[in-house]
């Protein structure tokens, strides 16, 4: 079943698909999101705010997200919690 999350801005992903959830400070995370401009497959949500979580998707695509990573850890633990309880 499809559990979507909000990260920011009316955007929403679907968190079966999140393989990792990063801060973008990282010289290596730099390198991947470059990339992931070059090729196309890059998603960038951020509205012009400044990127402070990177989304690793399963399909290698890179959601970027103005939210903090521990943000979208917690909502995403907190839809996990929900599913549990139902």
């Amino acid at each position: 079943m499809n559990h979507l999350i909000h990260i920011g801005f009316g955007n929403i992903v679907n968190t079966d698909k999140i393989i990792a959830v990063v801060t973008p400070d990282s010289a290596p995370v730099k390198r991947l999101v470059q990339r992931a401009k070059e090729n196309g497959t890059a998603i960038d949500a951020t509205q012009g705010r400044k990127t402070k979580a990177v989304l690793v998707m399963e399909n290698s695509q890179i959601v970027l997200s103005a939210l903090l990573p521990e943000t979208i850890a917690n909502r995403a633990q907190a839809e996990k919690v929900e599913e549990d309880e139902a």
